[in-house]
């Protein structure tokens, strides 16, 4: 099939991309600035300059393709930030994509993103948006929601370790008993691969996540683990981490510390809620431990 892939040159678009180009498909990659698709280590047959807020663009982008790969996506800024790249950007997108004849949408939404949790944060309105949006245009789609995506580069687990890795003490926010249930870049990566064109997965919604379901708690001390450290946690009241939220979120650059996110953890655990993504694609998976030790290098 001939693919279009979105967000290729972000976190976790090299390594889709890259998998569907070994899975045997003509890969097509976006790009906001020439060349961007080279210093990712993207091995695609081709690259397009478009951006999001640009239809035009988003229709040169998917002519003649057969399936799209939808992953840009934001995480902090305005309001307006996320309406204009997120909700409106994919909006284009699926118009375009209709108007091309394209086959499948794949769509790269998040685990706990919902009609429940749609206004608590601008992140998760616009995921729970592109998720009605797409399901309403007629388009052939399969809809990923991933829990925490762990990499040994890029992606939060760099700055976990870190911080594991320097800090006296690890400090852990709140009680630290909510779960998580990461699940590695090239486990999501082959899950984005195989949506692309199995059948059975046509019009479906999958959680994905990783073996293992575990709270901050032992995540943690897994971590701590791996790393052979041995340093005390100490657990952080979440009213303290908003005042300094207040402070971090106003720095420029990529900033791992903001209200919205401590929202988004308080909202409740970010595990899967059944195995169909498990009973439908059969891909193995990278165990926690296992994560950790690659990602502990």
């Amino acid at each position: 099939m001939k693919v279009i892939v979105t967000g290729a040159t972000g976190f976790v678009g090299p390594s889709v991309a890259n998998a569907i180009v070994d899975a045997g498909h003509e890969v097509r990659v976006l790009e906001r600035k020439a060349g961007s698709w080279s210093k990712a280590r993207i091995r695609c047959q081709e690259a397009v300059q478009g951006d999001m807020t640009d239809p035009e663009s988003l229709k040169r982008a998917v002519a003649g393709r057969d399936a799209v790969v939808h992953l840009v996506a934001i995480r902090q800024g305005r309001k307006e930030e996320f309406q204009r790249v997120m909700i409106q950007g994919t909006r284009s997108l699926i118009g375009a994509a209709n108007e091309a004849g394209v086959r499948r949408f794949v769509l790269m939404s998040a685990l706990g993103a919902s009609e429940e949790t749609k206004d608590l944060v601008p992140y998760y309105n616009a995921k729970w948006t592109q998720d009605q949006d797409l399901r309403a245009s007629g388009l052939e789609h399969v809809i990923f929601r991933p829990s925490f995506i762990f990499s040994g580069e890029g992606g939060i687990l760099p700055t976990f370790r870190k911080l594991a890795r320097v800090a006296p003490v690890t400090p852990i926010i709140g009680a630290g008993t909510q779960k998580i249930q990461p699940i590695w870049i090239d486990d999501l990566a082959a899950y984005f691969a195989a949506g692309v064109d199995r059948p059975e997965a046509a019009n479906r919604v999958f959680e994905l996540g990783g073996p293992d379901q575990v709270s901050w708690n032992e995540f943690w001390e897994r971590l701590k683990k791996a790393l052979g450290v041995r340093r005390p946690s100490v657990h952080m009241p979440m009213a303290f981490m908003r005042l300094n939220a207040l402070v971090t979120e106003r720095l420029p650059g990529n900033i791992p510390l903001t209200r919205d996110l401590l929202r988004m953890l308080e909202a409740g655990d970010n595990v899967v809620t059944n195995d169909d993504a498990v009973a439908t694609f059969r891909l193995p998976l990278v165990p926690l431990d296992e994560q950790l030790r690659r990602a502990a290098g």
